[in-house]
């Protein structure tokens, strides 16, 4: 009787949880084709919230102001990061190992805010001494975002490094290949499932990024959220449920993608495994 209880109570939690997370953005999906102007008064169904969004120029201007960011943070974060990973994982306990560890997870637990007020005196400190960077805007944005997103690539390489047979990488070297071929042939394509996770998170992280933006940016340069949440304080039009809708979709088919290929990629290894382990049976 107890056992059925609970099996009931872990469905209803489990719809509830489902439902309570889910059930708003369902109801903002449908709202983005209303023909209302009023955001909770369904009026009937039309794509002119669609048609207004895109030719607003300001919301445009900052969504492609925000994905450029986000591409190069997440590139350059990934590249920091991994190599950040190899020298905690790979390099021993060199001297300041455990300095290094902790100035790379800092970003995790600092409050956005201090961050991003300490990026801003920086920036302006580096302004005045040297006269770089010259105002703040997109490139200050960039330093920015990189400077928390790699703490998280870190995370997330580190913990896959970790996991990597290294008998593989020293067997490869004893027949003859350099450490940097069995770093590019081998290490990467291993840890590639982590290295595209880690990337869509630096992207998310940036693309996301409001309190920290907030600070680092200049008049000419408004990110994506910085328009979003202007626009909201006033009163929340009908073009940001068809954005937050885009962007639900985009975001959805990224996740797919990226499931789709760490799958594909994990059946790879395995196959291989298994052809390497039937040569050597024979």
């Amino acid at each position: 009787m107890s056992n059925q209880g609970l099996s009931k109570f872990s469905i209803s939690s489990l719809i509830f949880g489902f439902g309570f997370l889910y059930v708003p953005i369902l109801i903002l999906i449908v709202y983005s084709f209303n023909d209302s102007r009023l955001v909770t008064v369904w009026s009937g169904f039309s794509f002119k919230s669609y048609v207004e969004l895109f030719e607003d120029q300001q919301i445009l201007n900052a969504a492609w102001l925000s994905l450029k960011i986000a591409f190069l943070c997440a590139c350059m974060s990934l590249i920091l990061g991994l190599m950040a990973s190899l020298a905690l994982v790979r390099f021993g306990r060199f001297r300041g190992h455990l300095t290094f560890a902790g100035m790379i997870t800092a970003p995790l637990v600092m409050p956005e805010v201090i961050t991003g007020l300490s990026l801003l005196l920086l920036f302006v400190a580096m302004e005045q001494a040297l006269g770089w960077p010259a105002g703040r805007g997109m490139l200050t944005i960039f330093i920015a975002h990189v400077t928390f997103s790699t703490a998280f690539v870190t995370v997330i390489l580190s913990s896959r490094l970790r996991e990597v047979d290294r008998s593989i990488e020293e067997a490869a070297m004893d027949l003859g290949a350099s450490p940097l071929k069995v770093f590019f042939v081998i290490t990467l394509p291993i840890i590639s499932p982590a290295l595209l996770a880690a990337w869509l998170l630096g992207f998310t992280l940036s693309l996301d990024d409001l309190v920290i933006a907030s600070f680092v940016s200049g008049p000419g340069s408004t990110t994506l959220p910085m328009k979003v949440f202007s626009s909201v304080r006033l009163g929340v039009s009908p073009k940001i449920n068809a954005l937050a809708t885009i962007i639900i979709f985009l975001v959805s088919f990224g996740v797919l993608l990226a499931g789709w290929l760490s799958l594909r990629w994990e059946k790879k290894r395995k196959l291989e495994t298994l052809q390497l382990a039937a040569e050597s049976s024979k």
